[in-house]
């Protein structure tokens, strides 16, 4: 594309951002409200030499694209609610078998069919906890069409440099959202690939210090196994504690030890403010709306805190706010989820409310402010 600034959806900012980041294969199956992205993917991909497949399922999407992943592409699939479930046991297995993966969770309101159509962030809990066992993972959420193309860029850097499932957190509000979009060229961006070598099939081996396997792709060099069970360094699964421990250890540690490199999160208006809104994703427009309106009257003064980087959650960050403002409100489309965080976080360093929307309308600016005067 010749022109630099485009009117853009959310969901198609998505898409030009992973082909900018070098997504050369997506699998997925539509569903409302990420239905564009495959939609946009089908044409985008063949244009730069990439593939497109639409599976017969959300599980065999995302199989689909950790195969393509394995054999050396970087590769994405898109889903909302019902489908992010089914998700859940290939999401684990791209944890344990270290298959970078890009998932974008377009977010929609109710459990089951719920809402299709309708705005809401109640995969927040699930984004981290949705399958089971401890498992490494990193969860990012926009709040702009800009942030759409510029973060999933990222999420494709993040899932290649660690060798993990990526979940780009993003909502119906965003999703379906048209901005200015300026779609920077590649060359412009930080790119990064994945770490190349152990073709003679040490496909796990890490060096002294070191977190993150080198990763060959599969049919190059020497042939290694790729298992769900825990394995050797060579792929092949093991019963031996100590091998189990210290690769679980390890999964662990490849966030844990870098988590000052993954989280992002905006601060505005913060250093002096009473009180402080801890919101992410397509809710951040309200509080924004709720800080200008704020800004016009004798009102209290409002700051926002916004997690870009969702999991790992900016903890530190916020617990240094937390002892200096008088009052958190947290705002969410769901009952609760983020919430259960900043309470962790917060402690007894300043009183915490909430206000949530779980019925498939929008929090507004004036339902912020009005939440404002109550609880403070």
């Amino acid at each position: 594309m010749a022109t630099r600034f485009h009117l853009l959806q959310g969901n198609e900012a998505c898409v030009e951002g992973a082909i900018a980041a070098g997504m050369k294969f997506y699998a997925g199956y539509p569903i409302t409200p990420s239905t564009e992205i495959a939609e946009r993917s089908a044409v985008r991909l063949p244009q730069v030499g990439g593939k497109f497949i639409q599976m017969e399922d959300e599980i065999a999407g995302i199989a689909a694209a950790l195969g393509a992943s394995v054999a050396g592409l970087k590769a994405m699939t898109a889903t909302s609610g019902p489908g992010f479930s089914l998700k859940q046991e290939n999401i684990g297995y791209a944890s344990i078998a270290e298959i970078p993966i890009v998932i974008v969770d377009v977010q929609r309101a109710g459990p089951s069919t719920g809402l299709p159509t309708s705005p809401s962030q109640g995969d927040y809990m699930q984004s981290k906890w949705g399958t089971h066992g401890d498992h490494p993972v990193i969860v990012i959420s926009p709040s702009s069409v800009q942030e759409c193309y510029n973060l999933t860029v990222r999420c494709f850097n993040m899932a290649e440099r660690f060798r993990v499932p990526v979940i780009f957190l993003m909502d119906e509000i965003v999703g379906h959202l048209r901005e200015g979009c300026e779609l920077i060229p590649p060359e412009e961006l930080e790119i990064n690939n994945r770490i190349e070598g152990n073709i003679t099939g040490m496909t796990y081996a890490v060096s002294e210090g070191n977190y993150v396997p080198e990763f060959a792709a599969f049919g190059e060099g020497e042939r290694y196994n790729v298992t769900g069970l825990f394995h050797d360094d060579t792929g092949f699964p093991t019963n031996d504690n100590t091998i189990t421990r210290n690769q679980e250890r390890r999964l662990m540690d490849k966030i844990r030890m870098r988590r000052d490199r993954i989280m992002q999160w905006e601060e505005k208006d913060c250093e002096d403010a009473d009180v402080i809104i801890v919101c992410y994703g397509g809710t951040a427009r309200s509080v924004m709306g709720a800080m200008e309106e704020a800004s016009k009257m004798d009102f209290l003064k409002i700051g926002m805190f916004r997690p870009i980087t969702v999991w790992p959650f900016p903890e530190k960050a916020l617990e240094k706010l937390s002892k200096k403002c008088k009052h958190i409100l947290v705002a969410e489309h769901n009952n609760g989820q983020m919430l259960l965080e900043v309470q962790r976080v917060v402690k007894d360093n300043c009183p915490v409310s909430f206000i949530g929307k779980i019925d498939g309308t929008t929090l507004t600016p004036d339902d912020i402010l009005t939440k404002i005067t109550e609880v403070y």
